[in-house]
């Protein structure tokens, strides 16, 4: 299980260094630099002591000049290290989100509708900057960290052996403690992901059905629910911040007693004349030097490998209802689309949506499904669509079964309009387009058969529609939904009360000119049975209860006098 979660992220790993290598290593190699310059300045100041003790002028202006030099380098690098990092972050950061985006938008339309968006949310913003923060930013600082230490137990080692063991010693009380801190605050840091993704949740069902909830003045009761939320998500973060802060405190007091652990034994060792007071002076600015590095850096690992959990969690998250690749196909209708006694029930209900439903249709020919509210319409096209697996029975496409098709082949092959419009904060014309190319004939003409043309010449390809298309009418919304799709011309089309939104002569006009449409097979759901429109459809589908209780021509279905017979007299009524 743990291999294949390591070979899970590492992907995203690759994603955060791919064309970024070089960065992180002049990074590295910075910061490897500055921290050698600052063991440098450690043992200077020891020399310096000495120098005066010798009552040497000439060592202590070879010193000084040293030093001087050091100064500067040490400005100049420090400079250019974090002018480096600040690049691999960066880049780093954005293309792991980058990354993430793309895998998230290979999950199909089945995996997708089963999960709660807000887990989507968090990943790309909370825990995206959780990463940027404590992953990123930080595994310079800790390479820095880290060589440091080497670099100041080494100078330790070549001015006082003794001293440098007693060192060694006391530097595991740290290393310890980070190894048994950091596991607890990896748990904490997912708990606060887990609980921003819920809090993320609510706040996004109440932005987008605040007109519901002002409509039924239920605004005490959210309110309710958001201060109950989030109480608990900001209890969730202190009880992260708490432990943050034991660990830090650890942290300093293991380096306190790090530091002056060597210092007192050096002046013992100094009042015994085994090393002079400056070499004493240089150790203990070493011990200072480690000190801060063991002070720091059980905190910076923790919160690294906290990070490093989420990075974790996200390929769990993307993985999750993944629906696996299937057979390829062209996008052309063949031999038809087949249902076989399709039977299917929406998870947690009791009664079925379909029942033991038969259907051929034929290439290019043009279907109107008819019922009452609930009869399974909108639910049989959502099956064509690939939304669900879970039936009963056999949906075939010119042979093959629907469950074994890739979903892109599926997608190049149908095309949905749905009740529901989405619109992109953006122009008219990228709306209809989907930010694709097409010729400016094409865009044409899927304006004109859409019944966008009068929309089009008063304001424009290029007016904006506004959050989810707030600046238009839901009629004009859902032409431009008509009118992507027309634009696409896939060999099967699929409307789901597509003109609902639309004024009577507008929505006769717009099913006329998708009626005109030659060469595609066309489903229509519709709850408006208008007699010219209806007289022109190959086949008329009656849809009751789950079931097809009636199939024909018009005029057949009503000279049946049955439930379609029933059916239309009341809506003419």
């Amino acid at each position: 299980m743990k291999e294949t979660q390591k070979v899970s992220v590492r992907p995203y790993l690759h994603a955060i260094y791919r064309k970024n290598r070089i960065r992180f290593a002049a990074t590295i190699c910075l910061y490897l630099t500055f921290g050698l310059i600052d063991t440098t300045f450690a043992v200077l100041q020891g020399e310096v002591l000495n120098a005066i003790t010798m009552g040497s002028l000439s060592r202590l202006g070879i010193i000084a000049g040293i030093l001087l030099f050091a100064l500067v380098a040490d400005f100049l690098i420090e400079m250019a290290a974090y002018q480096m990092k600040c690049r691999f972050v960066h880049q780093g950061i954005a293309q792991y989100k980058g990354h993430l985006f793309r895998e998230i938008s290979r999950k199909t339309i089945a995996a997708f509708t089963r999960e709660n968006t807000g887990r989507y949310l968090s990943l790309l913003t909370n825990d995206a900057n959780t990463i940027e923060e404590n992953y990123l930013n930080r595994v310079t600082i800790i390479s820095s960290m880290a060589f440091t230490v080497v670099t100041s137990l080494v100078a330790m080692l070549l001015l006082s052996w003794k001293l440098t063991l007693i060192g060694l010693l006391l530097s595991l009380i740290p290393t310890a403690v980070s190894a048994g801190m950091s596991r607890e605050l990896a748990r904490r840091e997912k708990a606060v992901s887990d609980q921003n993704e819920r809090f993320l949740s609510l706040v996004k069902d109440f932005l987008t059905g605040f007109s519901v909830v002002k409509s039924f003045k239920a605004e005490t009761e959210m309110i309710r629910r958001f201060d109950a939320m989030n109480q608990k998500t900001e209890t969730c973060k202190q009880r992260r911040r708490w432990w943050d802060c034991l660990v830090n405190a650890s942290g300093n007091l293991s380096s306190s007693i790090f530091m002056f652990g060597p210092y007192f034994a050096g002046a013992i060792l100094a009042l015994n004349g085994e090393i002079a007071i400056g070499t004493v002076v240089s150790v203990a600015n070493l011990c200072g030097s480690i000190s801060w590095s063991i002070r720091e850096l059980p905190g910076f690992w923790a919160s690294r490998k906290a990070a490093g959990a989420l990075i974790g969690k996200a390929a769990k998250v993307v993985q999750e209802n993944t629906v696996s690749h299937g057979s390829q196909m062209q996008p052309v209708l063949r031999e038809g689309i087949r249902l076989s006694h399709v039977g299917y029930r929406y998870d947690g209900s009791d009664t079925e949506a379909l029942r033991d439903v038969t259907l051929n249709f034929a290439p290019g020919k043009s279907y109107a499904i008819v019922g009452g509210s609930g009869s399974g319409k909108s639910t049989l096209l959502s099956l064509l669509m690939g939304a669900s697996g879970q039936y009963s029975g056999s949906i075939t496409i010119d042979g093959q079964e629907l469950r074994g098709i890739d979903t892109d082949s599926l997608y190049d092959l149908c095309s949905l309009i749905g009740q529901n419009v989405f619109l992109f904060d953006d122009t008219v014309g990228n709306n209809i387009t989907m930010f694709r190319q097409f010729s400016d004939e094409a865009v044409d003409a899927a304006v004109q058969r859409s019944g966008l043309k009068e929309l089009v010449q008063q304001r424009g390809l290029a007016y904006p529609c506004g959050e989810n298309g707030n600046n238009l009418s839901g009629g004009e919304r859902q032409r431009i939904s008509i009118a992507r799709c027309l634009l696409r011309n896939t060999p099967v089309l699929l409307l789901d009360e597509a003109t609902a939104a639309l004024d009577n002569s507008t929505a006769h006009a717009v099913t006329q000119s998708i009626l005109d449409l030659q060469g595609l097979t066309r489903l229509v759901v519709t709850h408006r049975l208008d007699q010219v429109l209806l007289r022109q459809f190959d086949e008329i589908l009656v849809l009751r209860d789950g079931a097809v209780c009636e199939t024909g021509h018009f005029d057949q279905l009503m000279q049946k006098m049955g439930y379609f017979y029933s059916l239309y007299t009341v809506s003419e009524s």
